[in-house]
């Protein structure tokens, strides 16, 4: 594969883009014209004949949430470079967008007709942008990619909608309970919880011989629909259930039985509160919050991802007794697994977005960024970090594919009703049972609406 002869300028915090400058000069071979000095069978010479002007490259808008500053991100940008570089027909304008704006500029171009060719995003993005009819379908280029098997099948069927792969997977947040060792012997404990009431039962004793909470939740912010749904499996509860037409309900309040379950899990959240297993002001932290004082061993246990590992320099003598082990559950073990999107849309340059996202995919560069995280059954670190995660993968639970945006906002506002309004938790699940139709009749995705 021809290497391009060029000089980089990288930009970040705003884009960083790949510009090319054609190789010219002796020996070049510019577009497919003959090489300088041949005589081209005698026809012409290198000085008589016309030059086909070389082939313009196709220029690939990649959107993406990396942090510039970090390992990772360095390794990305590397990666991406490489790919760029070893295709001649292809520039990478790879702009770096932050996740917290990302979400809207990507609406705001899908509405303009304006949109990237591929672009990382969150898993809860997927109906909306499929419902937006922005998506490109992948199926034929998945099916017939070589390394379709190595990654998850649960993977791929997540990321199908009516049978049709319509988004690649860039890496996975399999979450697992990670507990600080030293902690929990400090409070007489040998191993951390398997359920509820093992964990609620710690709070006390913990706090009383370590000074330390026990746990810790995201109460708020875009991590805390993920724990929610998490519990909600746990209890073999379901958020929204595919309906004979295909589309969507919650059914909590037409099932006795699904609306006690879904009561349990908000009275899970208050006893964790009342029974101070929690720090109070956990009720309102986001993500930030929830993985700083974990990494800081403010806490003995958190149901996070492998990224934390990542964060250890922060503090590396507390972070190293720190354990992975399954994640706590009420009836059936089970885990939030974020499949963190490549979103590909439809546009003219499907074949090369198509190589870029299967590179983007492939065992080298997973083994370069994601070592931890990779969907692939091939790239799992020797790590706990790795392997212990990975095991978890059969357990995973993901969103439905609805827009979910009013969803997860409900979700939201549940757990603030639950956890600062205090109301009953019967109360709570029923709001939420009927906010979620709202939402599904919204967006035109509500079965028998």
């Amino acid at each position: 594969m021809a290497v391009k002869n060029r000089k980089r300028g990288m930009q970040f915090l705003l884009t960083l883009t790949t510009a090319a400058v054609v190789a010219t000069g002796c020996g070049g071979n510019n577009g497919g014209g003959a090489p300088a000095g041949s005589n081209n069978g005698g026809a012409a010479t290198a000085e008589t004949e016309t030059e086909k002007p070389a082939a313009k490259p196709v220029t690939l808008d990649f959107w993406a949430a990396l942090d510039p500053s970090t390992d990772e991100g360095k390794a990305i940008q590397a990666k991406v470079k490489e790919f760029d570089d070893a295709h001649e027909g292809i520039e990478v304008k790879l702009q770096v967008i932050t996740y917290d704006v990302l979400h809207d500029k990507l609406v705001a171009a899908i509405n303009a007709g304006d949109a990237p060719d591929l672009s990382w995003g969150l898993a809860e993005w997927f109906g909306e942008f499929n419902n937006f009819d922005a998506l490109a379908d992948l199926t034929s280029y998945v099916d017939g990619w070589a390394d379709k098997a190595k990654v998850y099948d649960n993977v791929w069927d997540a990321l199908k909608i009516d049978g049709k792969v319509k988004a690649l997977p860039n890496y996975l947040g399999i979450r697992a309970l990670l507990y600080h060792e030293q902690i929990l012997k400090d409070a007489g404990y040998d191993a951390p919880p398997t359920t509820w009431d093992e964990l609620l039962a710690m709070g006390d004793t913990v706090k009383a011989k370590t000074g330390k909470d026990a746990f810790g939740i995201a109460g708020a912010g875009v991590r805390s629909p993920q724990e929610l749904i998490m519990y909600l499996a746990q209890n073999d509860v379901q958020l929204a259930e595919r309906q004979a037409d295909g589309k969507f309900r919650n059914t909590w309040q037409d099932n006795p039985d699904q609306l006690a379950k879904a009561t349990e899990v908000f009275q899970f959240y208050q006893e964790l509160l009342a029974k101070k297993v929690i720090p109070s002001d956990s009720k309102t932290w986001g993500w930030e919050e929830e993985d700083q004082n974990f990494v800081l061993g403010q806490y003995a246990m958190v149901v996070n991802g492998p990224w934390i590992e990542g964060r250890s320099s922060e503090n590396p003598e507390g972070m190293k007794d720190v354990k992975v082990a399954a994640p706590i559950y009420k009836n059936t073990p089970a885990t939030f697994m974020e499949i963190a999107p490549l979103y590909v849309y439809k546009s003219e340059n499907l074949d090369q977005t198509w190589e870029l996202a299967s590179f983007l995919m492939g065992a080298d560069y997973q083994t370069a960024v994601n070592p931890s995280k990779a969907p692939r059954s091939d790239v799992v670190s020797e790590t706990g970090w790795g392997k212990e995660f990975m095991a978890l993968a059969s357990q995973g639970v993901v969103f439905p594919t609805v827009s979910l945006g009013g969803i997860t906002k409900a979700m939201e506002d549940s757990l603030a009703r639950a956890m600062l309004k205090n109301d009953k938790p019967e109360d709570v699940a029923k709001w939420l049972s009927q906010a979620v139709n709202d939402s599904l009749k919204a967006t035109g995705e509500l079965s028998g609406s």
